[in-house]
């Protein structure tokens, strides 16, 4: 991977529908050589997949929060099993620091994620504590 690379990641960081051509544009160089070098970043894994990013509340999810999960160490790679399976966990990380596992919860209301929270996931065998952080506005 070269500067030229890192350049063409940053681009589509900030646009992944940026089409090649626009991508050459910016870069000086030719599509084909967008196009080679996307395709090269992808079979690498590099590039792993394009997405589309959601504003939570605009489809009816008003609350979204980063949530940190402590467990029973034998029982922590469980745990993230099970938490992976809920479709309200939008994304789920193994972390060092505070907690063991961080999870991105999105909810219609403060009542469906009550009930997630101390009804579902509180369930789980394993998990000794729960520390959601209910986020307020996203800035960046």
């Amino acid at each position: 991977m070269d500067e030229k690379d890192l350049k063409i990641i940053n681009l589509l960081l900030k646009n992944g529908r940026m089409s090649y051509t626009e991508i050459a544009k910016k870069l000086g160089t030719s599509e084909s050589s967008i196009r080679k070098r996307v395709k090269k970043l992808e079979e690498e894994g590099v590039i792993k997949g394009y997405t589309a990013i959601i504003d939570p509340s605009k489809i009816g999810y008003n609350v979204v929060a980063l949530t940190g999960f402590d467990t029973d160490p034998d029982k922590f790679l469980n745990v993230a099993d099970k938490l992976a399976k809920f479709d309200e966990i939008k994304k789920l990380y193994t972390s060092t620091g505070d907690h063991m596992i961080m999870a991105e919860i999105w909810a219609k209301d403060g009542k469906e994620f009550s009930d997630l929270i101390f009804n579902k996931l509180g369930k789980i065998d394993g998990i000794r504590k729960i520390c959601p952080a209910i986020i307020l506005e996203q800035v960046k």
